[in-house]
């Protein structure tokens, strides 16, 4: 597999190859969103950040696409204090998956009966999979919420399976307690999506290795599939 880069923004639009890394990014985003939206109405549990967008949609005016965005900036936020430097892909992130998932829950209609329900969780799982693969692959930086996390491994220590779990407990918990939607699709998206992203992944990273330095080798097995 070609690998990851560390970019700076600004190597991020310097490194070339934008004929296919632009159009494989927002397609990645919308993808993703629209596989937010057939979870969401799959009604048979979400992933643990997407537990606690649902909580909090439930109890603000707020729609869940929107919700998916005012976190995603607030998390930016908590950027500032890590030194994280975000990307165009980061930007990006924060916008497009919320108004697709949106866009695509406007149109989706509410399956009745379990079958539809399991196929969307099925079909939704597994095009979140490719999604993430598609924009991590476009190499743009990473979503928010996984620049938080990357973020604290480096400025805390810890590793990077603390961090992530704490991360997505807390998150999970808070979202649970709001009244967001837990059950057998949380477990089956926590189960599959890293398979699923392992195996996408090396058919769809862009290949920047001449142009700039490699990963950093201690951070190599960070997730970076959050939105």
């Amino acid at each position: 597999m070609e690998q990851l880069a560390v970019l700076t923004p600004l190597q991020q639009l310097r490194a070339g190859r934008l004929g296919r890394r632009l159009p494989q990014l927002f397609a990645g985003l919308l993808l993703y969103g629209v596989s937010m939206a057939m979870l969401v109405r799959s009604t048979l549990g979400l992933d643990p950040w997407d537990v606690f967008h649902y909580g909090v949609a439930a109890n603000l005016p707020l729609s869940f696409g929107m919700v998916v965005i005012v976190v995603g900036v607030f998390v930016l936020l908590l950027w500032i204090p890590l030194r994280q430097m975000p990307g165009l892909g980061t930007v990006a992130n924060a916008i497009v998956i919320g108004l697709a998932t949106d866009a695509a829950l406007a149109v989706l209609p509410e399956p009745t009966g379990l079958p539809p329900r399991l196929l969307l969780l099925v079909f939704g799982v597994g095009l979140n999979g490719l999604a993430g693969a598609l924009y991590i692959g476009a190499q743009f930086g990473p979503g928010p919420r996984d620049g938080l996390m990357t973020g604290l491994v480096r400025r805390t220590g810890l590793s990077v399976r603390l961090v992530r779990t704490t991360i997505e407990l807390t998150v999970l918990g808070v979202g649970f307690a709001l009244g967001g939607t837990v059950g057998l699709g949380t477990v089956v998206y926590a189960l599959s999506i890293g398979p699923l992203v392992q195996l996408m992944l090396p058919r769809l990273v862009v290949d920047l290795t001449a142009r700039v330095a490699p990963v950093d080798p201690d951070l190599e097995d960070v997730p970076t599939l959050c939105a």
